[in-house]
C-alpha cells in the first residue's frame, strides 16, 4: 500500500508543469507561427548588371518584401545600389525577373516589380504602437540562407544614424534598434510583431547584437506611395543627426513641452549649420509643429518645404530661441 502511494505521489509530482518551460514554448510558439506566416512574404533578392562573356553577374544581393497581390516589393535603397533589374525567389521556389520602380536613399527604401507571384501579399502593421522590449521576429536571407529566422526584441526607438553611400554621407531616421541578429543579406527582410504584421524594413548590422530597421509607419507609406506613383520621393534636406529627449523639469515650466529632439551633430555646409544651429541643441518645433520623434520631423519635410523658410524653435542651454532654416532639396550628391 505505502509503495502504490508512493508511486502515486511520484506520478502527481511529475505532471506539476514547469512554468519556465510553459513560457518557452509560449515564446517558440509565437516565434514558429510568425516564422511560418512571414517566410513566404519575403524573397531573396538579387540585383545584376552588364553581359560579359560568362553572361550577366551578381552585383547586391539581400531580402525583399512582398506587399501587392500584383508584385511589388519594398526592400532597401542599398540593396538595389541604382541597378534597374535582377530577380526574387520566394520560398516555395517560386523565381520571377524584377525591375525597380523606385529608391529613396535618405529613408533606405525601394520599391520593384516581378511578376504576380504565388505568394500572398504581407500584411503591414504599424510600427507607432511598438514597446521597448517587445518581441520582433527578423526573417530574410542572410549570407544566401533562405528564409532564416531569428528572434529578439526592440531595443530603442527613433533612432537617426549616419551612414556613408560611397563618398556620401546620409542620415537615416526613425529607425527601429533590434537585437535580433541580422546579418549580411538580411537587408531589405522583414521584421514583423508577435502578430506577423511587417513592422519594419531591415536595413543595417551596426555593430554586434545590434540590429536597425525602417519602420513601416504613415511615413514610410508615403514614401513607398510616391515611390510607386513617381519613381522617387522628393525631400527637403535639414542636415541634422538627432534623437529623442524628455525635457528637465524646469525646461518643461518655461516651454510648455515636455520632449523635443536633442541635435547630436549639425552636417557641414547644411541648411541647419547655416541657420545657426549646434550640436546640443534641442529642437522643440518646426513651422509652429512640435517635434518629438524622428516621424514628426521627416512629416514636415516632403516636396513643400523645399526652399520654404522654417521657424525652428530650439533650446539651447536653457534658453528658448528661434531661428529660421531654409531646406534644401535632397539630392543624390547632398552630404
Amino acid at each position: 500500500m505505502a509503495t502504490a502511494i508512493s508511486r502515486a505521489s511520484g506520478a502527481d509530482a511529475n505532471d506539476e508543469s514547469d512554468p519556465t518551460e510553459s513560457l518557452l514554448d509560449s515564446y517558440s510558439a509565437t516565434v514558429i507561427r510568425v516564422a511560418e506566416t512571414v517566410t513566404q512574404h519575403v524573397a531573396a533578392l538579387e540585383m545584376t548588371a552588364g553581359s560579359g562573356r560568362n553572361g550577366r553577374f551578381r552585383v547586391g544581393a539581400g531580402s525583399a518584401v512582398l506587399f501587392t497581390a500584383d508584385g511589388y516589393l519594398v526592400t532597401n535603397a542599398h540593396v538595389v545600389g541604382g541597378l534597374r533589374s535582377g530577380h526574387a525567389v520566394f520560398a516555395d521556389g517560386t523565381r520571377t525577373a524584377v525591375e525597380l520602380v523606385g529608391a529613396d536613399p535618405l529613408s533606405d527604401l525601394a520599391v520593384v516589380r516581378g511578376k504576380a507571384p504565388t505568394a500572398t501579399p504581407a500584411d503591414f502593421g504599424d510600427a507607432e504602437g511598438l514597446k521597448v522590449g517587445q518581441l520582433v521576429i527578423a526573417v530574410g536571407n542572410p549570407l544566401g540562407l533562405s528564409g532564416s529566422v531569428t528572434a529578439g526584441v526592440v531595443s530603442g526607438l527613433g533612432r537617426s544614424i549616419p551612414v556613408w553611400s560611397g563618398r556620401n554621407r546620409r542620415v537615416i531616421e526613425d529607425v527601429i534598434q533590434t537585437d535580433a541578429a541580422l546579418n549580411p543579406g538580411s537587408s531589405g527582410g522583414a521584421l514583423a510583431d508577435a502578430r506577423g504584421r511587417i513592422v519594419g524594413i531591415n536595413t543595417a548590422v551596426a555593430g554586434a547584437g545590434l540590429g536597425l530597421a525602417v519602420p513601416i509607419n504613415a511615413t514610410s507609406r508615403r514614401i513607398i506611395a510616391a515611390l510607386l506613383r513617381d519613381g522617387r520621393v522628393r525631400r527637403a534636406y535639414l542636415g541634422l543627426v538627432n534623437t529623442p529627449i524628455q525635457l528637465q523639469p524646469s525646461a518643461v515650466v518655461r516651454t510648455g513641452r515636455r520632449d523635443g529632439l536633442l541635435v547630436v551633430e549639425v552636417l557641414a555646409d547644411s541648411p541647419a549649420e547655416r541657420a545657426g544651429l549646434r550640436a546640443g541643441d534641442v529642437l522643440l518645433s518646426v513651422g509652429e509643429k512640435s517635434v518629438s520623434n524622428a516621424e514628426s520631423l521627416q512629416k514636415l519635410l516632403f516636396a513643400e518645404a523645399i526652399g520654404e523658410p522654417l521657424e525652428l524653435a530650439v533650446l539651447r542651454e536653457g534658453t528658448e530661441m528661434r531661428v529660421v532654416a531654409v531646406p534644401d532639396e535632397m539630392t543624390e550628391k547632398q552630404p
